[in-house]
C-alpha cells in the first residue's frame, strides 16, 4: 500500500514539475534535461564498461561527493564513474566535472526508470551522497546484488523515516547495504530502528574544503579592496541578513564584502537601495585602476568567487540563519575565520560544532550582532583563537573520504571487519 502511494506521489511529482516548466525555468531545465535521457546513456555507455555510479542531489551533495570521486579515479583507473544530479543546480554547475566520465540527470524515481537505468548502467557499486533517498532505485540495486552504499548520511528523530508512518521506510533502508554517517547519534538512531548496516566515519566534505585551501588563486582586484582595511565577508547573503549587517556598518569602521546568494537584478538593487548611504562598488564593475580607499562595501555580484575570498577578511558572517537554514561554513572555518550566522543552524552538525569549540556565534538580532562583533573586533586574541579554533576543527575532520574507500574495498573483497 505504501509502495503504491509512493509511486502515485512520484508520478504527481513529475506531473507538477511538467507543468511548472511552461512558467519555472529551474522547472524547465529539470524537464529538458531529462529528454531522450535513456537514449544519450545508451549511447555513452558501453556494455564493457566498469562503472561506479554517484549520485548527488545538488550543488552541496556534489562537494561531498567530489573527494570521493578524486578518490576512486586515483584508486581504480580501470572503472569509470558516472555523476547523476538531481537538481539543475548541481548538473548546470558540473556537468564539465573533468574527473566524472559520465555525467547525467538522474531520471525520476519510478519503477520502470529505474529498471530501464539500471539494465543500461550495470554499475558495479553506487554510491549516493547524504540526503536523497529514492527507493524504487534502491530496492532495484538490492534486487541486482548491487552494494549501495550511502556517504556522509546523517539522520535526526524527526525526518520521515522515524515517524508513525514511517515503517515501510524503514524497510527500505534496510536495504542499503551501508550508511557511513557523520556522528554517533545518526547510528544510534538507525540501531534503534534495527539498521544495523552503519559506521561513524564522518563528512566528506572537510576533504573538500580543505583542497579548498591548497588551490587558492589570489584575487587582484580583492586584494586592493582590502588593502588596510578590517574586513568582514558575508557569504550566501539574504535580505534579513544584509539589512542586520548594514545596522553593524553604520557604526563600525570595518571594510565589507557581501556575497549574496541570489545575484539576480532584483536582489542586486534591494542592496544596492540598502547600502546607499555608504560608499560601494559591484566586483564586476571594479576597473583596474580604481581607488578603493574611500570605499568601504563591495558586494561580489557574480558567482562561483566565494570560497577564494575568504583569505582577504578577518571575520566571516554566513547567511542564510534568518531563512531556511545557514549555508555552507566550513570554507569559512577552512581559513581560520571567526564565523557568526543567525539562530536556524541546529540541523547542521558542523555549525554546533563549531559554536561548541567557540570557532562560531549565534546571533539573533542586529544588536546582538554588533555587540558580538564589537567584541571581536575590540580584542584580538579572541579574534585569533576563535580563527584557530575553527581551522582546527576543520583539520581534525579530515579523511572521511579515504576511510570510506578503505572500508568498501575490504568489504567487497569480504574482509571488512571494522569496529563501528
Amino acid at each position: 500500500m505504501i509502495r503504491w502511494l509512493y509511486n502515485i506521489g512520484i508520478f504527481l511529482y513529475g506531473l507538477c514539475i511538467h507543468i511548472g516548466a511552461v512558467y519555472n525555468d529551474k522547472a524547465k531545465s529539470w524537464k529538458t534535461g531529462r529528454q531522450f535521457i535513456f537514449a544519450a546513456l545508451r549511447l555513452q555507455i558501453k556494455r564493457q564498461d566498469r562503472i561506479i555510479w554517484v549520485h548527488c542531489a545538488s550543488y552541496g551533495e556534489f562537494e561531498q561527493g567530489k573527494p570521493l570521486i578524486e578518490r576512486l579515479k586515483q584508486q581504480r583507473p580501470d572503472h569509470k564513474v558516472l555523476l547523476t544530479f538531481f537538481s539543475p543546480s548541481g548538473y548546470q554547475h558540473f556537468q564539465h566535472y573533468d574527473k566524472a566520465d559520465y555525467i547525467f540527470y538522474l531520471p525520476l524515481d519510478r519503477r520502470h526508470n529505474a529498471k530501464r537505468f539500471l539494465d543500461i548502467v550495470h554499475p558495479q557499486c553506487i554510491f549516493f551522497i547524504k540526503y536523497e533517498y529514492w527507493f524504487n532505485y534502491i530496492h532495484e540495486a538490492y534486487q541486482r546484488h548491487i552494494p549501495f552504499y550511502v556517504v556522509s548520511a546523517i539522520f535526526h528523530p524527526d525526518q520521515y523515516f522515524f515517524k508513525i508512518y514511517g515503517h515501510w521506510f524503514r524497510l527500505q533502508l534496510r536495504k542499503v547495504t551501508y550508511f557511513f554517517v557523520q556522528d554517533e547519534a545518526s547510528r544510534q538512531l538507525l540501531l534503534r530502528y534495527r539498521i544495523p548496516q552503519c559506521g561513524v566515519f564522518g563528512d566528506t566534505r572537510f576533504d573538500t574544503v580543505i583542497e579548498t585551501v591548497k588551490h587558492t588563486q589570489a584575487n587582484e582586484t580583492v586584494r586592493r579592496f582590502c588593502e588596510g582595511k578590517k574586513v568582514l565577508i558575508a557569504g550566501s547573503t539574504w535580505e534579513p541578513d544584509e539589512k542586520l549587517l548594514h545596522e553593524w556598518m553604520l557604526t563600525s569602521d570595518y571594510a565589507l564584502i557581501l556575497t549574496p546568494h541570489e545575484v539576480n537584478p532584483t536582489h542586486l538593487q534591494s542592496i544596492a537601495r540598502l547600502f546607499s548611504d555608504m560608499p560601494c562598488v559591484y566586483y564586476t564593475q571594479a576597473g583596474k585602476g580604481q581607488d578603493f580607499s574611500g570605499i568601504r562595501v563591495m558586494v561580489v555580484d557574480t558567482v562561483g568567487l566565494l570560497k577564494m575570498l575568504y583569505p582577504y577578511a578577518q571575520i566571516a558572517y554566513i547567511g542564510g540563519g534568518f531563512g531556511k537554514g545557514i549555508h555552507n561554513t566550513l570554507e569559512a572555518a577552512t581559513f581560520g575565520l571567526p564565523i557568526l550566522f543567525g539562530p536556524k543552524y541546529r540541523h547542521f552538525k558542523e555549525a554546533c560544532d563549531l559554536i561548541d569549540c567557540k570557532g562560531a556565534f549565534c546571533v539573533h538580532n542586529a544588536q546582538d550582532c554588533i555587540q558580538t562583533l564589537e567584541k571581536l573586533s575590540a580584542d584580538a586574541s579572541l579574534l585569533r583563537q576563535s580563527g584557530e579554533n575553527a581551522r582546527k576543527y576543520v583539520a581534525q575532520k579530515a579523511g572521511a573520504s579515504d576511510r570510506v574507500l578503505d572500508y568498501v574495498s575490504r568489504f567487497q573483497t569480504g574482509s571488512s571487519d571494522l569496529d563501528n
